[in-house]
């Protein structure tokens, strides 16, 4: 019976994008025509250039030409990872600019409730034909030499009313209020 495992690392890297991010550091085993490469995208290209140069040198237009295609494949991975993270570090910084240009600028809501403030605290205009009298006219508060009203004082609270115990059952003595 086969793993489940199995299937599960063959579905993996379906979703290339997630994986380019990691690329660049990456270590990888590449099975070129002359035995297995292995190192990061950067030294896998280097290597393969290096193997190309040496194949032109002796002659070997075919092998050349196929460490150079080799060359190609993890020079395209790795400029295909670069620019992504790229992409990703241009948006993060877009994202972080429009934070702190939304945190610096009031909002629509802040800017809303501000002029409300103003319309409340405003002095109103006095056409004269006002129905209401007044305010200082039929005031019954008092002022106080420093230009204060005076707020009426509290009165203390009274305590609240307890409950009255529940009558006993026959044969068992009445509950009494615990004072």
């Amino acid at each position: 019976m086969r793993s489940s495992n199995k299937s599960r690392s063959r579905n993996k890297n379906n979703n290339r994008r997630n994986s380019l991010g990691n690329v660049i550091n990456r270590v990888f085993d590449s099975a070129g025509p002359e035995g297995k490469v292995r190192g990061t995208p950067q030294q896998v290209i280097e290597k393969y250039q290096t193997l190309a140069r040496d194949a032109q040198l002796s002659g070997d237009r075919v092998a050349a030409e196929n460490f150079a295609q080799h060359a190609e494949h993890y020079l395209r991975m790795l400029g295909e990872a670069q620019r992504e993270m790229a992409e990703r570090a241009a948006e993060a910084n877009e994202r972080q600019q429009q934070n702190q240009q939304n945190n610096n600028q009031p909002s629509d809501q802040d800017d809303n409730r501000r002029q409300a403030e103003n319309r409340e605290n405003a002095p109103k205009a006095d056409n004269g034909d006002s129905s209401q009298p007044d305010i200082a006219e039929s005031s019954s508060l008092v002022e106080t030499p420093e230009g204060v009203q005076a707020a009426a004082p509290r009165a203390p609270r009274k305590p609240r009313a307890r409950r009255p115990a529940k009558p006993a059952a026959e044969g068992q003595p009445a509950a009494t209020p615990d004072a």
